[in-house]
């Protein structure tokens, strides 16, 4: 921010400061300790904390107006959001450098390279989809925010360091960019895609497996039906906190198609799902588990095959695939191929890893690291 803009900033929260902070004293007036609160441990904290939540019932008002100031003046919301044009929001996820991004950059690639040698051990296929980040497939609403250097290198070499390793990452950029011209692929309010852009990835990576390998068992057919069309305030408005008092002041909510996949023959829903054989396994995060994108059923309608569903949402791509490694249903039924949905943003972040075996992840790192893959990738 200029000079000029950093002094109304300052006198704008001066102005809203001054009377919170009478009304706050007036609510700590009538505080009374009860029981024996200490200081050392943090008991008398806690105790003011819950009675000035409790009798400051401006409180609420203060955050909307503050959040409506800083929407409507700088056109800024939380740490964590970045708002663009025409109610486009992005995660700065897309947008903020990473602290040892580079390091922990090729410490995920051998990891993905130790997974692919531990998938090859059962003859089983990966096949990574990098899902573009949707600032770079909608660029034109950024309002003028650009992406660090090392966001916007991460699709152009992830893709190189897959190459160079073997590993099947078919471009999903350039189909999801045709896509544009027929429907929104991502949502404008949420960090994920739409079901359309989920079903345009999903036929290009069924085209791609089709291609390359004959998947066991009989075709059987899948039908997507669109069972209604509801409003969805996206996750990322949760950094926009307006409501109640200027909810109106939010972007509009997003439309979405609600669908369902179902098999088109009488074979019930239970039956189906139980096979054990399947010969497509689908590992990844929310893009994959939430049932609002239908991505897993727009993959059943391409692939003409049923599938296991692994993704997990809230942990990354990481972590849901370590899990599968160790599940009993890879070591009892491995599939043929495992598609492995793997956001770009997520590539120079550190994963929580702690509830796996420290010598099982090093030993998978090594493996990747002997194969050149982080080498290659930072070149």
């Amino acid at each position: 921010m200029s000079r000029r803009t950093q002094a109304v900033y300052v006198v704008l929260f001066l102005a809203l400061l001054l009377p919170a902070s009478l009304l706050a004293l007036g609510s700590l007036a009538s505080y009374r300790i009860s029981g024996q609160p200490t200081l050392l441990d943090g008991g008398l904290t806690r105790s003011m904390e819950r009675h000035y939540d409790e009798h400051f019932p401006l409180k609420q008002a203060g955050i909307n107006l503050w959040a409506a100031v800083e929407y409507l003046m700088f056109g800024e919301g939380r740490i964590g959001l970045v708002v663009g044009e025409d109610g486009w929001l992005y995660s700065d996820e897309e947008f903020a450098a990473v602290a040892n991004g580079q390091r922990q950059l090729r410490d995920n690639l051998a990891l993905i390279r130790g997974v692919q040698q531990r998938l090859a051990e059962q003859d089983v296929h990966l096949l990574l989809a990098i899902i573009p980040a949707k600032s770079r497939l909608y660029p034109e609403h950024t309002d003028g925010h650009q992406p660090s250097a090392l966001q916007r290198s991460l699709y152009p070499r992830f893709h190189q360091a897959a190459r160079s390793a073997g590993i099947t990452a078919p471009d999903l950029l350039t189909p999801l960019q045709a896509g544009k011209d027929q429907a929104s692929m991502f949502l404008r309010t949420d960090t994920h895609w739409t079901p359309e852009g989920a079903d345009v990835t999903a036929q290009a990576l069924s085209q791609v497996i089709g291609s390359a390998v004959k998947l066991r068992g009989e075709p059987k057919q899948f039908v997507t039906e669109t069972l209604d069309v509801r409003q969805h305030q996206g996750d990322l408005t949760r950094f926009l906190p307006l409501a109640p008092l200027f909810e109106s002041l939010l972007p509009e909510a997003d439309r979405i198609s609600q669908r369902e996949t179902r098999a088109s023959d009488d074979i019930g829903a239970d039956a189906l799902f139980a096979e054990q054989d399947l010969p497509v396994a689908l590992v990844g995060t929310s893009y994959s588990a939430n049932p609002a994108w239908n991505f897993a059923g727009a993959l059943r309608q391409h692939l003409q095959r049923d599938l296991s569903n692994h993704a997990e949402e809230g942990g990354g791509p990481l972590v849901p695939m370590l899990k599968y490694l160790q599940s009993d249903d890879f070591a009892q039924h491995p599939p043929q191929v495992v598609i492995w949905e793997f956001p770009e943003r997520y590539l120079p972040v550190a994963g929580d890893l702690t509830a796996f075996d420290p010598q099982w992840l090093a030993a998978l790192k090594q493996a990747g690291a002997t194969q050149n893959l982080a080498h290659t990738a930072s070149r």
